[in-house]
């Protein structure tokens, strides 16, 4: 058995390293540029109009069209996107490509902030009622009614394809057991029952889901702003600890992402390569932008504004990578972290406890890492949901929310029949990783095709928004 497992784990690892190859790096980074230049760096000339409307109260406006507020729509995204990544992306970039790699994930974050505006603004522009009067959108229906009228065939082939992979990184990788098993041994690590902690995940997924979006949107309003917020509180009190070095460490990030980084302690050195590819490819895991999955509940909000909306998931990539992703690198490298033997939240943990204390900054890693997690499973949750309501119809919405849960409860057999310390398990875990990975970069691929073809669309729909609003800011002036 041991050795079936890390043979498969093996086969899905290279397979992983096809599908998130360099073609995959240059296709996300080419669509995240040609969308930054035609929109003249929308991200950079209009984000301080994206975080306004963030904090624009959004109440629900008879005028409006949609099933929960803007608002709301960004919390759902982010419970999905602000997760492990932030912790153990981050490390395991920093921990093989070195510190060189937290600026290639900064530069794939700043073009994937016109990825996350673009495919937002036409996830809204084409959704569509279902039959329950509900508003529902994403890939599958940007490339159906944006790209079937002139490509049929094709776009009902690229429509299908997302959804399908949609559905198992949701049920089998991303969306359950990889973040469950994150929840489960971050509780072990603040000594919790293993078991108490997968029956108690149940229980509160189950809950969430049974309700539907708007349990799942009203859950996330409440808990990642405040997840989010005492994340940072903390990562910035490691960097104010260690203020002193934070100069040579910005001046470290730069340098490393041009110059092979030489073996330093427990670090085995790397290739400016791998720095691009670990940056790149953990700061995509992370934020999520470019793989389709923000756009599913960005068409559920109550707007009538393509472009509003497309500014407000924008910051989204924003808050995760260029924010959190970044305070977690740069307390990695402070405090020496970086360098030691360390993986993963290990490695994080270590960070944040030898500057806070043992107990506070383990405290600290693995309470967020099972927030982060939390979250996560819900936003998959709705995420697939969608992807089963393009495939089988609303009528099967209540069968797939029970077969989720049963996926999810399915882990309590996992934490008591297997060890959790044995080759086998951690070769398992691994595994269900891997295709998490494999199932986001096939998500990714027919979106990034859409992208790239609707980008006049996006363009087009956001001259004209710009447009208006000039008109009116030009009316105002002269109606005072």
């Amino acid at each position: 058995m041991k050795d079936t497992l890390q043979i498969l784990e093996g086969y899905l690892d290279t397979v992983d390293g096809w599908v998130w190859g360099v073609p995959m790096l240059v296709l996300i980074l080419g669509v995240g540029l040609a969308l930054t230049f035609s929109l003249r760096f929308l991200q950079l000339s209009r984000l301080g109009t994206a975080v306004r409307l963030v904090f624009t109260p959004h109440r629900d406006q008879p005028g409006k069209q949609g099933d929960v507020t803007s608002f709301a729509a960004l919390c759902t995204a982010l419970a999905a996107t602000i997760g492990t990544g932030n912790i153990v992306g981050v490390a395991t970039a920093v921990g093989i490509g070195g510190p060189g790699a937290l600026f290639w994930m900064f530069l794939a974050a700043f073009f994937g902030m016109a990825t996350k505006y673009a495919e937002c603004l036409l996830a809204v522009r084409y959704r569509e009622l279902d039959s329950r009067g509900h508003y529902v959108g994403g890939p599958m229906y940007y490339i159906k009614n944006g790209i079937g009228p002139r490509f049929p065939k094709t776009s009902s082939f690229l429509a299908v394809m997302f959804a399908v992979f949609g559905i198992m990184a949701g049920c089998l990788g991303i969306g359950t057991y990889t973040q469950i098993n994150s929840v489960v041994e971050a509780g072990a690590a603040l000594g919790c029952n293993r078991m108490l902690t997968a029956v108690v995940i149940t229980i509160l997924v189950g809950a969430i889901t049974l309700g539907g979006l708007k349990f799942i949107a009203g859950a996330a309003k409440k808990i990642v702003p405040v997840m989010a917020l005492v994340y940072i509180g903390c990562c910035l009190a490691v960097i104010f600890l260690n203020i002193g070095r934070v100069p040579d460490a910005l001046m470290m990030i730069v340098h490393a992402a041009f110059a092979p980084e030489p073996a330093i302690g427990g670090f085995a050195g790397a290739t400016v390569l791998m720095a691009i590819q670990k940056g790149i490819s953990r700061g995509i895991f992370s934020n999520e932008a470019g793989l389709g999955s923000a756009p599913l509940a960005a068409a559920s909000a109550k707007t009538n504004s393509p472009v509003e909306q497309g500014l407000i998931n924008m910051t989204g990539t924003f808050l995760d990578t260029m924010i959190i992703c970044m305070l977690t690198g740069i307390a990695l490298i402070v405090t020496g972290a970086w360098s030691s033997s360390e993986t993963g939240v290990a490695m994080t943990s270590l960070a944040f406890s030898s500057s806070m204390g043992s107990p506070l900054g383990s405290y600290a890693v693995n309470i967020s890492l099972m927030l982060f997690a939390f979250t996560t499973i819900l936003g998959w949750n709705f995420y697939t949901e969608r992807c089963v309501i393009y495939l089988f119809g609303s009528r099967r919405i209540m069968a797939f929310r029970l077969i989720y849960i049963l996926i999810v409860a399915s882990y309590i057999l996992i934490v008591a029949y297997i060890d959790m310390t044995n080759t086998s398990q951690k070769a398992a875990v691994n595994s269900v990783w891997i295709i998490a990975d494999i199932a986001n970069g096939l998500m990714a691929l027919p979106n990034l095709v859409a992208l790239f073809l609707l980008r006049k669309d996006v363009v087009e729909e956001t001259r004209k928004y710009l447009l208006q609003r000039r008109q009116a800011m030009k009316s105002s002036a002269e109606g005072q």
